[in-house]
């Protein structure tokens, strides 16, 4: 807010009795008033749309098919969350080793998953059996111990897992690693003082200093993984909005469908920001501001 000193009723000048008045913003005001007129008109607009059939949209709501989609979409970003943190993880004590060989792995994985787009990945996994029919497990360039089916091994949702999954650990070594760079080398430093190992070092000091900048970027990725859990309608496994779209290809009423899927998403996306709020609460606590 800015202030205006105003000259004091009595004297004239600006003295020890000047009054402080806050400056007008009538422009803000207006602006703000246009920007709720058109939120006011959108929403008018949309409620009163015949077209938007809000009697399909609250029949469809809560169906059974819509609700097991929900569920599997909700499957799909928590398991796919979990490969992405904990391979995440792996991949960013690697990075930060002094070993040259799990630098190089490291190196490569991240520039490999960031490079191809994520549903080229999940194409990728879906078709693998059609140039590796079998996997097989045994001596390299020797006999083969125990064999499988990789049709029966990676099934549409074994795909979706590794095609996201995958993908989100080289996202994830990043924000890791730089969650723990950013906490002071003299930590690591006194714990190794301490006779403290390295693993127990970074598990008790390191880490829950790093959890305060891990835990911002990390509640971005998981909603975003919520989102990009769209892109399995393209291997046809039925998340919420592959469910949606089986439905509108036999009534045609594409957009009520599409607004329970929305809907969906909506409660989602605002229970992950909520848990995000707390979680970032949890471990700022002590952080100077």
């Amino acid at each position: 807010m800015t202030l205006k000193i105003l000259p004091s009723r009595r004297t004239g000048t600006v003295g020890l009795d000047e009054v402080v008045v806050p400056r007008r913003h009538p422009w803000r005001w207006l602006l703000a008033g246009l920007l709720l007129l058109l939120v006011v008109m959108i929403v008018e607009g949309l409620a009163t749309n015949p077209a938007m059939r809000w009697d399909v949209v609250g029949d469809y709501l809560f169906a059974e098919p819509v609700l097991e989609g929900l569920l599997m979409t909700l499957r799909i970003t928590v398991l796919a969350m979990l490969i992405g943190i904990v391979l995440g993880g792996i991949l960013a004590v690697m990075r930060l080793s002094g070993n040259p060989v799990l630098l190089a792995v490291s190196l490569g994985y991240s520039a490999l998953f960031r490079s191809i787009p994520v549903l080229v990945q999940l194409l990728f996994w879906f078709f693998l059996s059609a140039v590796l029919p079998k996997i097989g497990l045994g001596v390299p360039f020797g006999p083969v111990f125990v064999e499988a089916e990789t049709n029966s091994l990676i099934s549409r949702f074994g795909a979706a897992l590794l095609g996201l999954g995958l993908a989100e650990a080289a996202y994830m070594a990043e924000i890791i690693r730089a969650g723990l760079l950013s906490v002071p080398r003299g930590q690591s430093e006194a714990a190794a003082a301490l006779g403290m190992p390295p693993g127990k070092a970074l598990r008790r000091i390191v880490l829950p200093q790093a959890m305060r900048f891990i835990v911002p970027p990390t509640g971005n990725q998981a909603i975003s993984m919520l989102k990009m859990t769209s892109l399995v309608i393209a291997i046809s496994l039925p998340d919420l909005l592959t469910s949606v779209q089986t439905i509108y290809a036999r009534n045609f009423l594409q957009i009520p469908l599409l607004t329970v899927a929305c809907f969906w998403y909506l409660v989602m996306t605002g229970v992950l920001s909520v848990g995000q709020y707390f979680l970032e609460r949890r471990f700022g606590k002590g952080a100077s501001t």
